[in-house]
């Protein structure tokens, strides 16, 4: 070992440099040799090969790209197939590569990064490119391939600096050893921003052209690549000079398909016009006026139904297709709108903190339109599914359909005995309310009794159908104990009112002491309207998330009560409009039924009414929010009549259903 060792000493002084050099002078020695020279080169080169092999293997990929390249929005559509409104802070909708048309990736390709599907991820000419700017003190932007790009996108800063491009080749390169060249497109595609508030080609079809990205051809989608060198300059409609570039680079994008053999000269030859994109479709659709409370509603339906939980459904991708009729939610908004304009809540108290909700349902559980406050954005709180008002005698078709279905029972153990519209009932003011032991009695110690709107006696024995029209409080009160406060309560439920909203069961049951929101009363009159038949309310026809369906299972329709009990309710409600308290809701030409709804305390006003094809409910009330408690009515909009309620539920369900019916 020592003999080895001493040899190996003259060869290590041979091998030292001589530097400076000994066999030179003055300033030559301190310049080295060519072997000095080759030597330093290949020493420098083999060291910095080292450190990138090194950093190579201590590069991952991180587990998570960042949070602003995976989120994306949710686009609600209207009954009609028009977008109406759009969540999220990122435009953004993933589509996989097999929606996306070949033509459309080779033009992308094409303009971008042609040799794509041959390099390993990184273009070494490029990155050359990128550090001699760099040096020179410019910018590291530009030579990068559509790896790099999508590293920059997922991963990393846009800040430019060569820090910032090793870590993009290192991780370009792990990314192309780690996944598929489709993967990687289909990333890139989804995450490049197009302009107009756009990210991924699925919302740049849609903000450019109107259209899903899987109905592109080769032209449009030339002119989409374009705009990666930069929306700002490439986007034709913001001046003329975008204009001329635009089509100058589309030209050239669709000529470089050829040169590479992805588009033949004969399909070039077709594409001789600029595919001009559309202005109308680009930008952001925000949640103001009624749009916001019918997106949050179709939401909690897809939640609900479709078994998403909120935090997937807020990391975006949604694509959902609503009920929402456009046309009706605009009536309906209008006609709120009007009717409130006779409020003045600086020259009159009682017009202060004044609510109104209002929806429509068609028969087969369709939620059509609905009013659900002044705008989402000045208040988020729903009126027209709020749960926090009592129905007061719009409650009575229920009351009437329970005694036309089950009968009554009038004496103790005695059977119960059919019931129709002809049956005679006491309608006189204050009567009492009676049972088979007696009178009923409240927790007090008082006779319970029904009081009829304004005190109007109208005698002791009057049809049930007339007291249906004209809306006599002590008869339905007391057909409600007749029939039975439990069953009356199963119909009621039945009809599509839900069990949580009912109220106590007590004779103040059957004269609407349960608080349904304006979305049931009108689905449950909507029961009559279907003949019988009770569908579940619904928002949402169809859910896709990125392309791919969620499934909305819909409870299948059932019978709530037989055709023939609902024709007599239908006949009864049509003669409250005719001829009854629904009078002033009559549209002429327009064959409806409907109700008014009164409460005691006169701290709500409904109307109900309904065609053969769809039910609409209107309630007004007053409310602070701020002490949630309800506020009598008396004075709104300088209505002193003596009957409670006000008649702007019924002016609000006129002046609706008069503009639908026209259009």
């Amino acid at each position: 070992m020592e003999r080895a060792a001493e040899r190996a000493v003259p060869l290590l002084r041979r091998a030292r440099p001589a530097y400076p050099r000994p066999d030179r002078e003055g300033y030559r020695r301190w310049i080295p040799s060519w072997r000095q020279t080759l030597g330093g080169f290949l020493g420098c080169t083999g060291l910095l090969t080292l450190l990138v092999a090194v950093a190579y293997w201590q590069t991952d990929i991180p587990e998570s790209p960042n949070s602003f390249a995976t989120q994306q929005d949710n686009v609600f559509y209207w009954a009609d197939g028009t977008r109406m409104a759009r969540t999220g802070w990122v435009n953004r909708q993933e589509m996989p590569l097999e929606k996306v048309p070949e033509d459309v990736r080779w033009a992308v390709l094409a303009a971008e990064n042609a040799s794509f599907y041959s390099d390993p991820g990184i273009s070494p000419s490029g990155i050359l490119r990128a550090v001699s700017r760099m040096v020179g003190g410019g910018e590291t932007q530009g030579g990068s391939t559509i790896t790099q790009q999508y590293v920059k996108n997922v991963y990393l800063t846009q800040d430019q600096t060569l820090t910032r491009k090793f870590q993009e080749m290192l991780l370009a390169l792990k990314m192309d050893n780690t996944f598929s060249k489709n993967e990687i497109l289909e990333g890139y595609l989804n995450t490049s921003w197009f302009g107009r508030g756009t990210y991924g080609i699925q919302r740049a079809a849609q903000a450019y052209y109107g259209k899903e990205v899987s109905q592109l051809n080769a032209s449009e989608g030339a002119f989409l690549a374009s705009l990666l060198k930069g929306a700002a300059l490439y986007d034709p409609t913001l001046g003329p000079e975008n204009h001329e570039r635009a089509v100058e680079r589309w030209k050239w994008t669709l000529d470089r398909m050829v040169e590479i053999g992805k588009l033949s000269p004969a399909e070039r030859a077709r594409y001789t016009e600029f595919p001009e994109p559309t202005e109308a479709t680009g930008g952001r659709i925000d949640l103001d006026g009624q749009r916001g409370y019918l997106a949050e509603l179709a939401k909690s339906y897809v939640i609900r139904s479709g078994k998403v939980s909120e935090k997937d459904f807020d990391l975006g991708g949604y694509q959902i297709y609503t009920t929402f009729d456009r046309r009706k939610t605009e009536a309906l908004e209008k006609a709120v709108r009007d009717a409130r304009g006779e409020l003045d809540p600086e020259k009159r108290k009682a017009d202060r903190f004044v609510r109104t909700g209002a929806a429509t349902v068609a028969a087969d559980g369709r939620i059509l339109a609905l009013y659900g406050g002044p705008g989402f954005f000045k208040q988020g709180f729903n009126e027209s599914n709020a749960v926090t008002v009592p129905a007061g005698s719009a409650f009575a078709p229920f009351v009437y359909a329970s005694a036309l279905t089950d009968g009554v029972v009038r004496e103790r153990d005695a059977p119960r005995q059919p019931v129709t519209p002809l049956t005679p009932y006491n309608g006189q003011h204050n009567a009492s309310v009676m049972t088979p032991e007696g009178p009923y009695w409240d927790r007090n110690g008082r006779v319970v009794k029904g009081r009829n709107d304004g005190g109007r006696d109208w005698g002791a024995s009057i049809p049930l159908r007339y007291a249906m029209v004209n809306s006599v409080n002590s008869t339905f009160l007391q057909l409600g104990m007749d029939v039975g406060l439990d069953r009356l309560r199963k119909h009621a439920a039945d009809a599509g009112l839900l069990p949580s909203s009912l109220g106590p069961q007590v004779p103040a049951f059957a004269l609407g002491n349960s608080t349904p929101s304006a979305i049931r009363m009108a689905t449950a009159y909507g029961t009559f309207a279907a003949q019988g038949v009770r569908s579940e309310p619904y928002s949402v026809v169809r859910a896709t998330r990125n392309g791919s369906e969620i499934a909305l299972p819909r409870p299948r329709p059932r019978r709530a009560f037989s055709a023939e009990v609902s024709a007599q309710v239908t006949d009864a409600l049509r003669g409250v409009v005719e001829e009854g308290t629904g009078r002033p809701a009559r549209v002429p030409g327009l064959r409806a039924a409907g109700k008014t709804g009164t409460t005691e305390d006169n701290t709500a006003a409904w109307f109900v009414g309904y065609t053969g094809k769809e039910a609409t409910a209107v309630v007004l009330y007053r409310m602070d929010l701020r002490r949630l408690e309800l506020l009598p009515l008396d004075g709104v909009a300088g209505h002193t009549g003596e009957a409670p309620g006000s008649p702007l539920p019924a002016a609000i369900w006129k002046d609706y259903m008069t503009a639908t019916a026209r259009s």
